[in-house]
């Protein structure tokens, strides 16, 4: 099978960017910078400032990301945190992993965000905290959020893995709740070479006991207050992510025109539903742009035969992983347990020109109308 559309493509976003990143590169080698030092603390200043927070803590994944924005928190032992049914494992394993108690909860049928109604209903006395998650780049009602938590007493982590850049009026997400964490996984919007992830926080003394979380537990070489962990984002990630996001805002201009196009080229097209644009002092990072039809199926083979690639995000909700199974929620009725089914990625990034945008709208729509030609010959088939 010849691949003429990428998913993903990037080696040619290195190839934009080459001189940039292997001199940024060479410049850690040859000062030996490999484990903290002024990449990192630049990096962490910039990403902080690029995101409108005021601490920035570089860790060594998104997972522990979220699992040292946990621990940070000091919530109680068993407590119970609300996650969104329709998300990466990381979510929900993180809360597990930190000793605490995973609920899940719906999703809104248009956005694939935290249903806030659906999360009132799972409340108890235990319930102490939300992950909500900015899902494939689409930035949740922070405002609403935050007046549920404050309601309800709870703390509010900022799952932004897949949402670097978005906003919800005009704050960028991930700095807006008590403690946000990103991924930057290589498929990233922002992506390393390798793992990374960060904190940010616009409160000083959850950033100082990040941290030390993320460094055994200390400040000072050997003084060590509690057992912590070990999770750095090295010089060279740190390095190549600087070069990065100097070109972000670009990337997820083009990502948002491509979104459009798409919507604007598939709107009525057989049973398709198109993502929804946020409200216009918003901005969706498009990380993925994911649509839903009950012939997901059928659509990935007919665009996989044309040299297109599609992904699959998530091909299984949550609470019908293995891993959830002693919740007992397999067939619990929700939007999430239903749709995962439904849903199909296709291709978005910067390394896509217009025409190729154009090829995908074409072969999609191809399908669609050869589908509906054989259901009409199908009913005259029948009526004769």
């Amino acid at each position: 099978m010849i691949i003429i559309i990428k998913f993903l493509d990037l080696q040619s976003q290195y190839a934009s960017i080459r001189e940039e990143v292997d001199s940024a590169i060479q410049s850690v080698l040859v000062n030996a910078s490999f484990i903290g030092g002024a990449e990192l603390t630049a990096f962490e200043t910039e990403f902080a400032a690029f995101q409108g927070a005021a601490h920035c803590v570089g860790v060594g994944n998104g997972t522990d990301a979220l699992e040292i924005a946990l621990e940070a928190l000091d919530l109680p032992p068993g407590a119970e945190v609300i996650v969104p049914a329709n998300s990466f494992i990381a979510s929900s394993e993180a809360v597990t992993r930190s000793g605490l108690r995973v609920v899940f909860a719906d999703v809104n049928p248009d956005t694939y965000l935290l249903d806030l109604g659906d999360v009132k209903r799972r409340l108890t006395p235990r319930t102490k905290a939300l992950v909500v998650v900015h899902l494939y780049g689409n930035p949740c009602d922070m405002d609403a959020v935050l007046a549920f938590a404050k309601e309800h007493g709870l703390r509010v982590i900022e799952d932004a893995a897949q949402a670097h850049g978005a906003e919800w009026r005009q704050r960028r997400v991930g700095a807006i709740g008590d403690i946000g964490t990103f991924s930057f996984y290589p498929g990233k919007n922002l992506g390393a070479y390798g793992d990374g992830g960060a904190i940010l926080t616009n409160d000083g003394t959850l950033a100082k006991k990040a941290r030390m979380i993320a460094n055994h537990g200390r400040v000072a070489k050997y003084d060590h207050e509690f057992e912590g962990r070990n999770s750095r984002l090295d010089g060279l990630q740190a390095t190549i992510l600087r070069v990065k996001l100097r070109h972000l805002d670009g990337w997820i201009g083009r990502r948002n025109a491509i979104a459009r196009q798409y919507i604007e080229g598939l709107i009525g097209v057989g049973d398709l539903i198109l993502p929804q644009l946020p409200q216009a002092d918003s901005r969706h990072a498009f990380h993925l742009f994911v649509v839903r039809t009950a012939s997901r199926r059928a659509l990935a083979h007919h665009l996989e035969a044309a040299g297109i690639q599609t992904g699959r995000h998530y091909p299984v909700a949550l609470p019908k992983l293995a891993a959830y199974r002693y919740l007992g929620e397999v067939d619990v009725t929700m939007f999430a347990n239903q749709a995962d089914q439904y849903l199909l990625s296709l291709p978005i990034g910067e390394h896509l020109a217009d025409e190729d945008v154009h090829e995908v709208i074409r072969a999609i729509s191809g399908f669609f109308a050869r589908a509906e030609g054989l259901e009409a010959t199908d009913d005259e088939a029948i009526t004769r």
